[in-house]
């Protein structure tokens, strides 16, 4: 934890770039200072058929980010800030790049190190 996941259409992203997009996503988690670099994951998801704005398969980027609940809303927005601002440097001409943060719940969070 935390997991990150870079959804786009198939032609937004190049396959031979895709390392350095995981690479920028999780750079900017570290530098949020509120993982350990260890436990950030980051995958990358493409959509052979999608619509945005009634268009189908218009480049868009959407990251899902999944964080262990405690961090305060200033913090959680900061965060998809900081990573929308890079991934919009890296694909200026994409029109729809975002990205939202959800909290895992503590209570229901299980691991193979909790077992």
């Amino acid at each position: 934890m935390p997991h990150f996941l870079l959804h786009t259409t198939k032609d937004t992203i190049s396959p031979e770039k895709e390392e350095a997009f995981l690479q920028a996503i999780h750079e900017e988690a570290v530098a949020s200072q509120l993982f350990a670099e260890q436990d950030i994951k980051v995958r990358i998801e493409r959509f052979e058929k999608s619509m945005v704005g009634g268009k189908v398969n218009q480049p868009f980027v959407h990251v899902f980010g999944y964080i262990m609940q405690g961090r305060t809303t200033e913090k959680k927005a900061a965060l998809s800030k900081g990573i929308v601002s890079k991934l919009n440097q890296m694909l200026p001409d994409v029109p729809s790049i975002a990205m939202n943060v959800s909290d895992f719940e503590a209570a229901t969070y299980c691991n193979k190190a909790k077992l």
